[in-house]
Parts: structure tokens; C-alpha cells; sequence
């Protein structure tokens, strides 16, 4: 028998290894808008998504810049939390700063 081994009068069997698959990730998005300051999309950053000052700058001015920035990849139910996280800070400050989630 195919995946068998005989030791002594017992049979080993080998169970098939299972494969794990890793979840889908998605990218978790600034928005630029016109009114939310440099400084709390660098506070927010920081804050939220645990960036250093310098790749928090670096993001901020990749929202400024080009419209959007990605601020990390997730798992979909963590990207789900970020989100809300952004959108409750900004609320609470008083900025329209908005976030979003895309497929990684």
C-alpha cells in the first residue's frame, strides 16, 4: 500500500500535509481632501496605522501629492477596523478625511 510502512508488524500511515492558504490582503487608502491638515493625516498615521515620523511624512505627502496614498495591507475584518478608526478620529477632530479599502 502506497504511503504505508511496515515497522515490526504495525503500519505507519502518512496523513496528506495540508496546505495553508494565506489570507487575501487589502490596502487600506487615504483620500485627499481640502481641508483636512498635513499634520493630522501625520498624527493619524502615526496613531492608527503605527508609522514612524518619517513614513508617516512619506505617506501624507503621497496623499497630497497624488490624491491617495496606501497606508498598509490587511486582512479585510483589521482594513474594516482601520477605517472606521480614521473616519472616527476625523470626526472627532472636526476633518472630512476620508479612507478606504481596496483588494491588495
Amino acid at each position: 500500500m502506497p504511503g504505508t510502512e511496515r515497522q515490526g508488524g504495525s503500519e505507519v500511515v502518512e496523513k496528506p500535509k495540508s496546505v495553508s492558504k494565506r489570507p487575501q490582503l487589502y490596502h487600506v487608502v487615504l483620500i485627499n481632501d481640502d481641508y483636512t491638515t498635513m499634520e493630522f493625516v501625520v498624527r493619524t498615521l502615526e496613531e492608527i496605522f503605527d508609522k514612524g515620523p518619517a513614513e508617516a511624512y512619506r505617506v501624507m505627502m503621497e496623499v497630497h501629492m497624488r490624491g491617495r496614498g496606501v497606508c498598509g495591507a490587511y486582512s479585510f475584518e483589521v482594513a474594516e477596523t482601520k477605517v472606521g478608526a480614521v473616519h472616527d478620529l476625523a470626526r472627532a477632530e472636526g476633518f472630512p478625511l476620508r479612507a478606504g479599502i481596496e483588494e491588495a
